[in-house]
């Protein structure tokens, strides 16, 4: 991708982040989810034509890490220190090919932090007050009453304590209409869609609150010059760095790359922080009269069997730990393949050496080996074109001219799993086109040479073309298959052309094993000796079961019930009502509409387990508002004799939008 200036042809700019890792501990792998779906996007930038600059870094100051190396017995950067090295160097682990880490300890940035807060304090968007309310020292954020859940934080569900403090504001209210029109112009800034929808019924249109940007209570912080009790709060601190990283001044004195590079095409971060990407980060912008990024993206999270990873619940996985037992590419494959666009995505031991065992030691690897193993064994290594072709050959070069086709459009549209899985498509055609044309048989009769030399060509170019378009997903992987193919990379451009791989090209004599197929016994056996399971709980007794009767209702007629509509619906977003002690607003997707419904059941589940859930939805129900909230259907529940409520969810699984009948 380029474009003229002047005389001149230059790349397209292409700027994207990922959300900096808090410095709290070692991230895990669903963290490192991030930084290789965003090294991905990168890659397949480059391979455009685009000039990337890739960003990513650590948030390295707050009350939680102050608390945490005051435990340790070192200084807050002494602990800073360690915990980002160990994020970088996984992150170089897994073969991110970012151009800058930024750390927020940076003396540059903590500079430039400070000019910010001046300004935006001086123009009249920043103010002094004070803060009371309950706080959560985890997610550094205070909240009201009437905001928690079952007296806990609603966003990690862990214990609040009373807080007050004299603090400085932002003035968002300021700026919230036109953020507002922005986000309506501008269709394409918030996606999935559904974190728009979110965002926008959720928070914006109720009203935005002054956000309290600064902190007395903790000293771990970057001072405000002016007033050196106070440190920057977190979220002003942190969301600066996608500027400061790149050479932004405040006083007027920005680089070059500064100039160059922003807007960011794309801010890549999880769905849990959309809010302070898609509201903050976008006002803080606007105080600052900079242009805002193109896009931003919350990706969904990765799970680990069936609930998010959490030191506390013992269910966490690490990237090193995975790369031990799989290799690299292998896990880049895994949480690349497996997340869905919108959707959280599932990570288990054993699903791991499933799609090891089936989609790249037999799916990709044993095609590379066969393919060229006969190529040697028929042809001494030589490839070669002879051009005798048969109706099959046309269907394989089809899909191999369209893939890279529906790779792109898939890319575009930062739909990663459904690009690659276009990749093996084209290998899975592979395989099928040796089924086919069965090289063993023709390589029996003398008079079939030639259509054996040209099987074996269509083989070793339509792999030649899946290898390359791998390459930002599987880099490695990709470097070794086009390394024993002697085949030469051919370019995105070059892409809508068959027949590139040189005729007469020799491969190499003893084709490397790419992936080994992994006993599930065995692998699971070195998880145990490496995670001893827990203690078993003594066997609780069985209870006897329990029934309820409850006063029937009128009888009502087929043609009745008929008139209510259920389906299979899946919750991809849920907060709680601000204005209710009992409501819980759920974005729920069903089929390929997302609908809003606000349910009295705050007090059986939080926020974040209503996440990811299938549950039976009655969807035809008419429209209401409840606590000011719009509703617009209802989730089924089933409730005991104590009052506790239980979602109706489908006993096996089953499509968001399936008509439960």
């Amino acid at each position: 991708m380029r474009k003229e200036k002047g005389d001149i042809m230059e790349k397209k700019k292409f700027y994207m982040t990922t959300a900096i890792a808090y410095t709290s501990g070692k991230p895990h792998i669903g963290n490192t989810y991030e930084i290789i779906l965003a090294d991905a996007i990168a890659r397949f930038k480059r391979a455009q034509g685009y000039d990337v600059f890739f960003q990513t870094g650590t948030d390295e100051h707050g009350q939680k890490i102050e608390l945490k190396a005051a435990e340790a017995g070192v200084t807050p950067k002494e602990y800073v220190d360690k915990v980002a090295g160990e994020v970088k160097r996984i992150w170089d682990l897994v073969n991110a090919s970012y151009d800058k880490f930024i750390r927020t300890t940076d003396d540059y940035h903590e500079k430039q932090v400070q000019k910010i807060f001046k300004k935006l304090y001086e123009q009249g968007d920043i103010y002094k007050g004070s803060y009371e309310g309950m706080y959560c020292t985890p997610c550094e954020s205070f909240w009201t009453e009437s905001q928690l859940v079952d007296g806990k934080c609603p966003d990690c569900g862990r214990e609040v304590k009373p807080a007050k403090e004299e603090a400085y504001f932002f003035r968002m209210s300021k700026y919230a209409d036109r953020l507002i029109e922005h986000i309506n112009t501008h269709p394409e800034f918030i996606q999935p869609v559904s974190r728009k929808n979110e965002m926008m019924n959720n928070f914006l249109l109720p009203g935005l609150q002054d956000l309290c940007v600064s902190r007395t209570s903790f000293k771990w912080g970057i001072p405000v010059d002016f007033d050196d009790k106070h440190v920057v709060y977190v979220w002003l601190d942190a969301l600066t760095n996608y500027i400061t990283g790149i050479g932004y001044d405040c006083d007027g004195e920005s680089t070059e790359q500064f100039k160059k590079n922003w807007p960011a095409d794309l801010h890549l971060i999880g769905k849990d922080i959309i809010r302070f990407h898609t509201i903050y980060w976008p006002i803080f912008l606007m105080a600052l009269d900079l242009p805002l990024p193109k896009q931003v993206f919350g990706h969904p999270w990765l799970l680990q069997g069936d609930g998010k990873m959490s030191k506390s619940k013992g269910n966490v996985l690490y990237a090193d730990e995975l790369v031990d037992f799989f290799g690299v590419d292998a896990v880049r494959y895994f949480v690349l393949h497996e997340m869905p666009f919108d959707n959280d995505g599932v990570i288990t031991w054993e699903l791991l050496v499933e799609r090891l065992n089936s989609d790249l030691a037999n799916t990709l690897g044993n095609l590379v080996n066969r393919t060229i193993s006969m190529s040697n064994k028929y042809f001494g290594g030589v490839v070669a074109d002879k051009g005798v072709t048969e109706p099959v050959d046309a269907e394989l070069e089809a899909v191999a001219l369209e893939t890279p086709k529906k790779v792109t459009e898939k890319m575009e549209k930062l739909r990663v799993a459904d690009a690659i899985s276009d990749i093996f498509v084209l290998f899975k055609r592979c395989n099928k086109y040796i089924d086919e044309t069965m090289p063993w048989a023709l390589a029996k009769d003398e008079t079939k040479q030639d259509r054996l030399a040209t099987v074996l060509y269509n083989l070793v170019e339509c792999i030649s073309i899946g290898a390359e378009l791998l390459e930002p997903f599987m880099p490695d992987t990709a470097e070794k298959v086009l390394a024993q193919l002697n085949a030469q990379k051919r370019g995105m451009e070059a892409m809508e052309q068959y027949g590139l791989y040189k005729s007469g090209t020799k491969v190499t004599e003893k084709p490397e094993i790419l992936f080994a197929r992994l006993d599930i016994n065995e692998v699971m056996k070195k998880v145990e000796e490496l995670h001893p399971p827990v203690a078993e709980q003594a066997e609780e007794p069985v209870k006897e079961e329990t029934v309820i009767d409850i006063e029937p209702k009128e009888e009502i007629t087929f043609e009745e019930f008929g008139k209510m509509q259920f389906q299979v619906g899946e919750i991809i977003a849920c907060e709680a009502v601000k204005k209710s002690k009992k409501l819980l607003c759920s974005q729920v997707k069903i089929g390929s509409q997302v609908k809003q419904i606000v349910s009295g059941i705050k007090a059986h589940y939080s926020p974040e387990e209503m996440v990811g859930k299938k549950v039976m939805v009655l969807v035809n129900l008419k429209p209401a508002k409840l606590a000011g909230v719009l509703s617009e259907g209802m989730l089924l529940c089933a409730e005991d004799e104590n009052g506790e409520l239980a979602l109706m969810v489908p006993e096996k699984e089953m499509p968001s939008g399936a008509e439960i009948c």
